[in-house]
């Protein structure tokens, strides 16, 4: 039987998404969990690979189960193999795939959100979950990362925001859309009369889909808006930077505390 299924996770403790020898894995937890679950070994499929730190909101994956494994109803999947994964990983839907379904392949496209804390002084119940940035940004820095993400929406050779460490030998990609928003912090009255002025600042999400990603092409193009937003890169040589096809004109890669795999969307529905 043929599982679709949908996960959440934090990456804090994790080599991203995909096995690895010796490494804490998201896969290899479920791995571990299906297999006690259903009392079988299960192939597990992701849509995606993560960085090691990455999270993700709404990740999606097949579970193939073979013959001799326990019958568990998809609906009941969620709550019966809660009590095998870690607390930092959740398994939220679950429904039956047509067993032509690919979780990686039948994917129409991905969002990304990524998550910057603008302030002078760490937070730290933002530890591993946001980029804690902090250098002053220009007044108007959420336009200016809007005009430098236009530049980079429709279809383009995404070389130069590619790292250089990337199997991909095709640059080329299509971003759908890439939005920013600020949201600016506010100082909140407290009962000893304290005034935490350095705690204020704001915080910026970058909203970026695509029909496919290059090697952490995310997280150097959040990199390289947060160049524009300090005033390092000009909005309008965005460009210039695609069309140079190096990876030494675009900005910094990104830590991947601040990403998270937001949303996919199928061509074609798995269920049956």
């Amino acid at each position: 039987m043929r599982y679709f299924a949908k996960i959440s996770y934090l990456g804090c403790a994790y080599s991203g998404f995909q096995w690895q020898q010796n490494r804490r894995t998201v896969q290899g937890e479920l791995n571990r969990a299906c297999q006690e679950l259903f009392g079988v070994p299960c192939a597990v499929t992701g849509c995606s690979r993560t960085d090691s730190g990455v999270h993700a909101e709404d990740f999606s994956l097949t579970i193939d189960v073979p013959s001799g494994g326990a019958c568990v109803p998809p609906a009941a999947l969620p709550r019966a193999i809660a009590a095998h994964l870690p607390k930092d990983i959740s398994l939220f839907y679950a429904c039956e795939a047509d067993e032509s379904f690919h979780a990686r392949y039948d994917v129409l496209y991905k969002e990304y959100v990524y998550r910057i804390s603008v302030s002078p002084i760490s937070d730290p119940f933002l530890s591993g979950r946001a980029w804690q940035y902090h250098y002053p940004i220009l007044p108007d820095a959420c336009e200016r990362m809007n005009r430098a993400g236009a530049y980079l929406v429709g279809r383009h050779d995404f070389y130069a925001f590619k790292n250089d460490d990337g199997v991909e030998r095709d640059a080329v990609r299509t971003l759908k859309w890439l939005r920013v928003s600020e949201h600016k912090k506010t100082e909140e009255a407290r009962a000893d009369g304290i005034k935490a002025d350095a705690h204020l600042g704001s915080e910026l999400l970058v909203s970026v889909a695509a029909d496919g990603f290059l090697y952490n092409m995310v997280r150097i193009i959040t990199g390289t808006l947060a160049d524009v937003a300090v005033g390092r890169i000009d909005p309008d040589d965005i460009p210039l930077i695609l069309e140079s096809k190096q990876r030494a004109r675009a900005g910094v890669t990104a830590p991947p505390d601040g990403l998270y795999l937001h949303r996919v969307v199928y061509a074609r529905l798995p269920k049956i």
